[in-house]
């Protein structure tokens, strides 16, 4: 104990402050039909770990029954945006530090185009799809498998690949190409989000 009026000796070490989180990554796991991205996006967040947000556009077919009409596009990738928003959030809360979009409102603007020749909700995903540290683009080389009402075949699942890749550049936006099946699928995109 030190004399009177004298401040006494710090015998403890100062508490260690927190280490600080980075800021949460957002990852857009895209491509086009039964390519895998729901099963990634589940791998990686239990991998890395981080959260997975699942394709709202699956929920919305499961739900109606049927899918989307042009004029329900929009509220699609609104919700999609919504729901990535809403899990940055939950994960800064949780120190989280990656959020993996199982499909992204690109992926939506696309489909419009291929189906509805609507190219309207292009802009807005492009400045959403900007905010993204990585994209993770599937190729098509996994065996295709009849899905209900949102599989539409081996020949539309190409040409949509083509047409996602050409939105892809022609807007600038970066992207690592990931192939191969199971782990080795798993080991290229950890590969691609090692340095981020």
């Amino acid at each position: 104990m030190s004399a009177p009026g004298r401040p006494e000796r710090e015998s403890l070490q100062r508490p260690r402050e927190a280490s600080p989180v980075r800021e949460v990554r957002r990852v857009a796991i895209i491509g086009a039909e039964c390519v895998g991205k729901t099963e990634l996006a589940r791998r990686l967040a239990q991998t890395l770990p981080g959260l997975w947000i699942p394709e709202y556009l699956r929920e919305f077919c499961e739900q109606t029954g049927r899918t989307p009409r042009p004029q329900e596009q929009a509220g699609i990738l609104a919700e999609q945006r919504r729901r990535e928003d809403e899990a940055i959030a939950r994960a800064r809360a949780h120190r989280l530090e990656w959020v993996l979009a199982d499909s992204a409102p690109l992926v939506t603007a696309a489909y419009s185009e291929l189906l509805f020749a609507d190219v309207s909700l292009h802009e807005s995903a492009i400045v959403h799809h900007a905010r993204y540290q990585a994209t993770l683009l599937l190729a098509p080389d996994l065996p295709w498998v009849a899905d209900g009402i949102q599989r539409d075949g081996p020949a539309v699942r190409e040409a949509f690949h083509a047409l996602l890749l050409q939105c892809l550049q022609r807007s600038g936006l970066s992207f690592a190409l990931i192939c191969g099946a199971g782990d080795e699928r798993l080991q290229a995109a950890s590969r691609a989000l090692r340095d981020l």
